[in-house]
C-alpha cells in the first residue's frame, strides 16, 4: 500500500488537473510515481523538465532504459524495476539483455560501459575515479554523453528514492528484485 497517496483526476486542484492531463495526453497514461510527484506541482513540473532535456540528448532510448535497469535492481527499486522492464522491452531489449542490465552489464560492448559507469556514480556517491572516467571516453563517449549518463543517473536516483519512500502501487506488469549479495 502505498505511503504517500496517489493524486486522482479527481482529487487534482486545476494546476494538478492540467499537468496530468499532458502526461495523459502524451503517454496514454499517468504512471503512479508521477501521481505521487503531483502533489507538487513544482516538483512534478522539474522531474518533467528534466526528463525532457535528458530524453532529447545523445544517448539512445536502449542506453537510457539500461541504465535505469541497473540502477533500479542496484537501489532495489521495485517500482522503478517493473516500470523500466516494460519500457526497456518497448524500445527494443530482450529478456536477457535486461537481465544483463540488472546485473551491471550489457550485452552490447559500448552500452556496458554506460552501464557500468552509471552504477560506479551510485556506489561511490559521485567520487568516480579518473579510470573510470577514462573507460567511458575509451569507449566511445563523449564529454556531453558523460554529462547525460550523470543526468539520467541523478534522474533514476531520484525516481528510486521516490518509490521506495512512497511504496507506490505498482502499475506496471510487476517484476520482482533480486536480492542485494
Amino acid at each position: 500500500m502505498s505511503r504517500i497517496t496517489t493524486v486522482s483526476n479527481e482529487t487534482a486542484n486545476t494546476e494538478q488537473r492540467s499537468l496530468l492531463d499532458a502526461i495523459q495526453g502524451q503517454l496514454g497514461m499517468v504512471p503512479n510515481f508521477l501521481r505521487v510527484f503531483a502533489h507538487s506541482p513544482d516538483a512534478l513540473k522539474a522531474f518533467l523538465g528534466l526528463h525532457h532535456i535528458a530524453n532529447h540528448g545523445s544517448l539512445d532510448a536502449a542506453t537510457r532504459e539500461r541504465i535505469a535497469l541497473a540502477l533500479a535492481q542496484q537501489n532495489q527499486c521495485e517500482y522503478c524495476l517493473s516500470a523500466h522492464t516494460a519500457i526497456g522491452s518497448k524500445a527494443g531489449l530482450s529478456g536477457a539483455e535486461i537481465e544483463a542490465n540488472r546485473a551491471g552489464s550489457s550485452q552490447d560492448a559500448k552500452a556496458a560501459v554506460a552501464v557500468k559507469f552509471a552504477r560506479a556514480l551510485v556506489e561511490h556517491k559521485g567520487e568516480v575515479t579518473n579510470t573510470e572516467l577514462q573507460s567511458m571516453r575509451d569507449g566511445g563517449f563523449s564529454e556531453a554523453d558523460i554529462v547525460e549518463v550523470i543526468t539520467h543517473v541523478g534522474m533514476n536516483v531520484l525516481t528510486n528514492i521516490l518509490g521506495k519512500a512512497s511504496r507506490v502501487s505498482i502499475d506496471f506488469p510487476k517484476v520482482a528484485l533480486k536480492q542485494a549479495a
